[in-house]
């Protein structure tokens, strides 16, 4: 064997080494999307299980504030289904719903001391809020996830790979503008 054959078998070893690498970093990335993905849907369907529970309690105290009730129980329906499909706009703008009428079920509840003093109420509410902070802290390590495959499939040389095996981009976690907003507590009221 010559040398030069010898150069170029080396060669052509480290090249398909070097592709083995970045197709397992891709990989590990698109498979790092969906455990941040699964993790948001443990919690999801925690909070979707304890809703209807928190809704119950309200309904014994809070007879004429229906439509609040309903827009949490419409709400929590459109985040189940969103997240059953795995479609990722849907559920931001879903949950966008579901926390906006869940603050205003805490901020009615206010006017209801006997529902503030109850047991069941007050542990719910607590569950729910713990809930609710564990989905934020998991979307921003989903949206960090889904940050670096989308940068990854990008760059170069990943992206010869990324093409040539079919890797997507994944879409982030995105909530609206109206739950980013400021709430008017005194039109809660009003």
């Amino acid at each position: 064997m010559s040398s030069t054959s010898v150069v170029i078998l080396v060669v052509l070893v480290l090249a398909v080494g070097y592709g083995v690498v970045l197709y397992n970093g891709l990989v590990n990335l698109k498979h790092g999307v969906s455990k941040a993905w699964s993790n948001i849907d443990v919690l999801l369907k925690q909070r979707h299980d304890e809703l209807p529970k928190l809704v119950e309690t309200c309904k014994q105290y809070m007879s004429h504030e229906r439509t609040t009730l309903e827009q949490v129980i419409a709400a929590r329906s459109a985040v189940a289904q969103a997240r059953e499909q795995g479609d990722v706009p849907a559920l931001g703008k879903a949950e966008s719903g579901l926390r906006m009428g869940l603050g205003n079920l805490f901020a009615l509840a206010e006017n209801y001391p006997e529902l503030k003093a109850n047991e069941s109420f007050r542990h719910l509410s607590e569950r729910i809020t713990g809930l609710e902070n564990g989905i934020a802290d998991r979307r921003e390590l989903y949206n960090d996830a889904v940050n670096r495959n989308n940068v990854r499939i990008e760059q170069f040389p990943d992206v010869l790979i990324a093409r040539w095996f079919a890797f997507k981009a994944a879409d982030l976690l995105q909530f609206s503008d109206a739950e980013k907003a400021d709430v008017d507590v005194a039109k809660l009221f009003g």
